[in-house]
C-alpha cells in the first residue's frame, strides 16, 4: 500500500512543480544574489579607496537587488502568478529552436575568446563579427568580411584610445 501512495504522490509533485516552475528563477536568482553579497563583502579594499562611495558599494547594492526580486517572485508564485507566454514579435512559438544558430553562435564566442589572446582583438573581434553574421543568416560573402573588419578596428579605437580601455592588438598592435 505504502508503494502505491508514493507512486501517486510523484504525478502530483511533478505537476505543482510544473505549475510553479518560476520558483526557479527566484531560486537561481537568491543565489547569485548571495554570492554577489558574499563577495562584495569579503572584498579586500585599500584603506586608501574608502570613501562613501567604494568599490564595494554598487555589487551590495546589485546584491540586495537579486535578493528582494528573488523573494517577491516567490511570493507573486506561490499566491497563484504567473509569467505569460512568449508574445513576441516574429516569433513563432509552435516552431522548434534553432540549435543550429544557437551552437554556431556559441562556437563564435569560443573561438573569440580562445584568439583574442595570440591574435588581437582587431582580428578576433572580426571574425566574431563575421562568424555572428553568417550564424544568423547572412550570406554576403563580398561585403560581409569587410563590415566585419571596419567594425572590429572601430570598437578597437573607440575602446582602446578614446575609452581608455586597453584591448590586445595582437600582431596590428603597431599598425593601429
Amino acid at each position: 500500500m505504502s508503494s502505491t501512495k508514493s507512486t501517486t504522490q510523484t504525478p502530483d509533485r511533478r505537476a505543482w512543480l510544473r505549475e510553479h516552475s518560476e520558483l526557479g528563477v527566484g531560486a537561481l536568482l537568491l543565489v547569485i544574489g548571495v554570492l554577489v553579497l558574499t563577495d562584495a563583502l569579503t572584498m579586500d579594499v585599500d584603506i586608501a579607496q574608502r570613501g562613501p562611495v567604494g568599490p564595494t558599494t554598487v555589487p551590495i547594492a546589485v546584491g540586495i537587488g537579486l535578493l528582494v526580486v528573488a523573494v517577491l517572485l516567490a511570493f507573486d508564485v506561490l499566491r497563484g502568478g504567473r509569467g505569460e507566454a512568449e508574445g513576441g514579435e516574429d516569433i513563432d512559438l509552435s516552431e522548434p529552436s534553432d540549435w543550429r544558430t544557437v551552437l554556431l553562435l556559441a562556437g563564435v564566442f569560443l573561438a573569440n575568446a580562445v584568439l583574442i589572446g595570440p591574435l588581437g582583438f582587431p582580428i578576433s573581434g572580426a571574425l566574431l563579427f563575421w562568424g555572428s553574421a553568417y550564424a544568423l543568416g547572412s550570406r554576403r560573402v563580398d561585403r560581409d568580411p569587410l563590415i566585419a573588419a571596419v567594425l572590429s578596428v572601430v570598437t578597437y579605437f573607440v575602446f582602446n584610445n578614446l575609452l581608455g580601455v586597453p584591448l590586445p592588438g595582437g600582431p596590428l598592435m603597431g599598425v593601429l
